[in-house]
């Protein structure tokens, strides 16, 4: 594979990772560490021969393909009781997944942001007459705030259990999911944002983020958050 490339082409070593797997057309979830670190080296090698700087976080990730190449190799020993043996690659795996799980994710929310910035609106000199202060829906959070907060809480969950990585069929639309937290809402009033993700597939993030946002600019939810590090909650939106 005879393809050059430069370090400020990817966002990180997962992000070359990615592009890698993709361009030998592998399974993510049975990659072939050999050939994937093989390549991986001679990317390295190919920045040290063009002078260019490469950072430590590549570096880091050379070190631990090796590790796992190594690990692989071994021979296997028999332990008395037997063991499910854990692969080397889960941890890679799992942290491919959640990376391209945010770059989708973070994909969407930009061709929305384009879209929006497409449109062109001119609000009257004074709109307070048109509006009922009691009526009125306000998210007190931004929509950076709640991508950091989300981040967080993924890494916290990635902590406490394993990634779901169960590949299903089943689409996961939008508009199914503004159903579903329509009904979690009618029955709790409101609920934490979090609640909102009890599976954390790549399909499922996307369309239970992409929901809540139109339900609050559809102003049929409210989202809060009374303190910098207090929790963000959504609510039925009352009308008065």
């Amino acid at each position: 594979m005879n393809v050059n490339f430069k370090i400020n082409e990817f966002e990180g070593p997962l992000d070359l990772l990615l592009h890698l797997i993709k361009e030998a057309k592998m399974d993510i979830m049975n990659i072939e560490i050999e050939e994937i670190t093989k390549q991986y080296m001679d990317y390295l090698d190919q920045q040290e021969k063009m002078n260019l700087e490469i950072a430590s976080e590549y570096l880091v990730m050379a070190s631990e393909l090796l590790e796992i190449k190594s690990r692989l190799l071994l021979p296997n020993e028999k332990k008395e009781e037997e063991e499910e043996e854990i692969d080397p690659r889960e941890e890679l795996v799992n942290r491919l997944l959640e990376y391209q799980a945010y770059k989708e994710i973070t994909k969407v929310l930009h061709e929305k942001e384009n879209l929006r910035s497409e449109i062109y609106t001119k609000a009257p000199s004074n709109i307070k007459e048109y509006i009922d202060e009691d009526k009125e829906i306000r998210m007190d959070v931004s929509l950076d705030d709640l991508i950091d907060a989300f981040k967080k809480y993924l890494q916290r969950k990635k902590e406490s259990e394993p990634l779901k990585t169960k590949v299903t069929v089943n689409e996961i639309s939008v508009s199914s999911r503004r159903y579903d937290i329509k009904k979690v809402l009618m029955k709790k009033q409101k609920v934490s944002f979090f609640e909102l993700f009890p599976v954390l597939s790549k399909e499922y993030i996307v369309a239970t983020f992409l929901a809540i946002l139109e339900m609050a600019k559809d102003r049929e939810l409210v989202i809060r958050q009374e303190g910098t590090f207090e929790d963000i909650i959504c609510e039925v939106a009352h009308e008065k």
